[in-house]
């Protein structure tokens, strides 16, 4: 009996792959890089014609991806229902077809899709920010629109004296920062959760779940839809380059910044940390202790965070100002932080099942929040 032969697409939201050659089981791929740009690392897929068959997929040409060092010791994420991304067994060869990343599985149904972390799609995003609306004490508003027209959009909740901005998907293959944003949300939006009620008394909370919409549906790793990397115009955003910044920064100029969080994924380190606003032209003592009294809190709060290994930190005075971080901490005199999650795994507390996954993402965020709550007592 001949077996039905493999089909590979990427015909939908967030997808990405090119497909250079089919041989049987064994299928030779390539990421597309973003629109105007050479970046590339994000990739999603669909397999067909899989069903109990052991399938390779090799991604190749990866030396000259965005981040070579993200490929060694990761594993690819992959779901059969689209619910739950458990991860594939997956190794890197420098060495074969410009670096190829070789994806073996076997699904148990005809049909199975690969990603480079667990998508998060246009479509849930518009279910989170519905659901999320119809809270009581949320007010939803748009405060622009991405370069193809998509909404740039905020939820406003609290009555605190504090101002609070928690923004995501800057960069829109880091999936992850939109999966802690419905996690935060989730404890923001719960009239039951002691945590969510002290913080929403004690604050006034802008949350950006989605940044970067139009990447996120091209299935870009980095840039927009005009190949601008978003977190380096913060020092003079343009209706022409940026407008998804400009829409933002231009909201925090009318309501302040007291505290920030701006929601990344890194790819090649296997932890979970923080990164400051170290080298700005107006740093205060006090400031930087504030940044790391709320880092250590949160090191004390849940072992999947960690301050030993992440960024090196800028000199006094030379902080890259068109980052958000700096900019935000420069331009209000905010506590502002960029968190990074592993598209691997945590190395701290590793899972073999699911490596660093939607559901820790959303846990962190709780985390986060609860960390807020006790840095806000001092």
């Amino acid at each position: 009996m001949t077996q039905t032969p493999l089909v590979i697409d990427a015909a939908f939201d967030s997808g990405n792959i090119e497909v250079l050659s089919i041989d049987g089981t064994v299928a030779r791929l390539a990421i597309r890089r973003d629109a105007h740009s050479q970046f590339f690392q994000w990739f999603h897929f669909r397999v067909a014609g899989a069903a109990g068959r052991a399938i390779e997929l090799r991604l190749t040409g990866l030396a000259s991806a965005a981040y070579p060092g993200g490929w060694q010791n990761y594993r690819a994420a992959y779901s059969e229902d689209r619910r739950f991304w458990g991860r594939a067994e997956t190794e890197y060869d420098p060495a074969l077809e410009g670096g190829t990343l070789i994806i073996r599985h076997r699904p148990a149904g005809d049909m199975g899709w690969f990603a480079y972390f667990a998508p998060y799609s246009w479509e849930r995003h518009q279910d989170l920010v519905a659901r999320s609306a119809l809270q009581p004490g949320v007010v939803h508003r748009v405060l622009g629109h991405s370069l193809e027209g998509r909404s740039i959009d905020c939820l406003t909740l609290g009555e605190g004296p504090r101002t609070v901005w928690l923004y995501a998907r800057q960069h829109p293959g880091e999936t992850m920062a939109e999966w802690w944003m419905e996690g935060a949300l989730a404890l923001l939006t719960d009239p039951a959760d002691p945590h969510g009620r002290a913080l929403r008394q004690a604050c006034t909370f802008h949350l950006v779940p989605n940044a970067n919409p139009d990447g996120s549906v091209r299935g870009h790793l980095r840039t927009n839809a005009a190949g601008v990397n978003l977190n380096r115009e913060w020092h003079a955003p343009s209706p022409e380059r940026s407008p998804e910044v400009l829409a933002i920064r231009s909201a925090m100029d009318a309501t302040g910044v007291d505290f920030a969080i701006d929601v990344h994924g890194d790819e090649a380190i296997p932890h979970v940390f923080l990164a400051g606003f170290e080298g700005i032209p107006s740093w205060r003592e006090e400031q930087g202790a504030a940044y790391r009294r709320y880092r250590a809190i949160l090191e004390r709060r849940t072992p999947d965070f960690q301050t030993r290994r992440g960024y090196p930190e800028a000199r006094p005075g030379s902080a890259n100002l068109t980052m958000s971080t700096n900019q935000v901490a420069e331009r209000y005199g905010a506590v502002a932080m960029t968190l990074e999650m592993p598209f691997k795994d945590n190395d701290d507390l590793p899972d073999p099942a699911q490596g660093w996954s939607p559901e820790r993402s959303a846990l962190l965020a709780r985390a986060c929040m609860e960390s807020l709550h006790e840095w806000l007592q001092g």
